[in-house]
């Protein structure tokens, strides 16, 4: 028998980032999260975060978290099936379920977990559960914890998922079929092809579920997202997002039918026993979801941001992943580029985060740069040319 630890040993990716002296990960923040920030003492451009909004230093934001621990203490003490449900939770859930046009929300305590336990409980032993294949990694652990079958289709190939949807059709003991898609993509910011997505479900009789951690806030006239973007609000029969980006908090989501909640809620292992959210984090996310119906001009200036760093890229003749949405991710190409790009930016007070493979393919690593609706344009203008001075000393075309 092997020693269970003998993996932790000999060389991994890390250890010889350590030793080159360009390890990205781990940076300390001694401030909170805003569009400049300060990292192990130096006062940095924040590009690197998924504060969409520029909420979490909102100080609306900041009372609502600080009075709820005055009024309900620092956390639950249980799940929210005993004796972690607080009145809070049933406000938040009821005002984002009309801010979303769904009959019904049920929170969960991260948005990790939101996945694990919204395609945990949905998908049977017989059902057929159909990913893209750069969907988060929280949907490929919900599918594993799941009974169901998993397929993948390659990223945004249509044909292929028909070609899976037509496979399930085919298969005598098939249940149900769900197809589960980021609404944005976190590393390229690509935006999933939901009207085919939705009109191929209706064809064979599969049923949606939009992963939109990065779209809340973010698409949409009113900011609820990839349905709205495409007006199919009324088309996709699960939503899946996060309080952690847009609505500066702590938390997750589910929005759907009253049935299909209730069976969730009653069935969902990662949400039966899991602590429920704490105070702080349900009240700070109200009122990030109040300041955003109240304010739709910031996810305006949000988009305004993101297309003004695009121009500035395109000036300077450096590549990277066209996209329409604050994720704006930039090649290096080679992973140790992207390793040594975070490192010299870092040191020049720009933050970016490295995308290597495997996930990305090799040869396509990249910097993963995302913004703030708070952001100022001499602040991207700044990093814009930080990262041209990187690229020319990394020799990147």
């Amino acid at each position: 028998m092997k020693d269970l630890f003998d993996k932790t040993l000999g060389e991994h990716n890390y250890d010889t980032a350590r030793r080159a002296n360009i390890y990205p990960y781990f940076h300390e923040l001694t401030s909170g999260q805003d569009t400049v920030v300060e990292i192990e003492g130096k006062r940095t451009i924040m590009i690197g975060s998924n504060n969409y909004l520029g909420l979490t230093s909102h100080p609306e934001v900041i009372a609502a978290g600080a009075e709820a621990i005055r009024e309900y203490g620092s956390g639950c003490s249980g799940s929210r099936f005993l004796n972690g449900t607080l009145d809070i939770h049933k406000k938040l859930e009821a005002e984002l379920a009309a801010f979303l046009h769904k009959e019904a929300v049920m929170t969960f305590s991260t948005g990790f977990q939101s996945n694990l336990g919204i395609i945990s409980a949905i998908v049977g032993r017989s059902d057929y559960v159909l990913c893209d294949k750069e969907n988060h990694a929280s949907i490929y652990d919900g599918c594993k914890l799941s009974y169901g079958k998993m397929l993948r289709y390659n990223h945004m190939d249509m044909a292929e998922l028909e070609a899976k949807l037509q496979f399930c059709a085919a298969q005598p003991d098939c249940g149900g079929v769900l197809i589960v898609t980021d609404g944005v993509f976190s590393m390229s910011g690509d935006i999933a092809n939901l009207p085919e997505i939705v009109r191929l479900a209706k064809q064979y009789g599969a049923r949606v579920m939009v992963d939109d951690a990065h779209g809340l806030g973010v698409l949409g006239a009113h900011g609820r997202g990839t349905a709205e973007y495409f007006g199919l609000e009324d088309d996709v029969d699960i939503y899946m997002g996060t309080f952690s980006k847009s609505l500066a908090s702590l938390g997750g989501y589910m929005a759907a039918t009253q049935r299909v909640i209730d069976f969730v809620k009653h069935t969902s292992r990662p949400y039966i026993f899991s602590a429920s959210m704490t105070p702080a984090s349900v009240q700070c996310a109200r009122k990030a979801l109040e300041i955003l119906i109240r304010e739709p001009e910031r996810p305006v200036a949000l988009r305004a941001i993101a297309d003004h760093m695009r121009s500035r890229l395109d000036e300077a003749g450096i590549s990277y992943i066209p996209a329409t949405t604050p994720i704006v991710s930039i090649y290096t190409y080679e992973d140790e580029k992207a390793f040594r790009a975070c490192k010299l930016l870092l040191e020049r007070g720009v933050y970016v985060n490295p995308v290597i493979s495997p996930a990305t393919p090799v040869g396509k690593a990249l910097i993963r740069t995302s913004y703030s609706a708070t952001h100022k344009r001499e602040e991207i203008d700044e990093a814009v040319e930080k990262i041209k001075e990187v690229w020319k000393i990394l020799e990147i075309e």
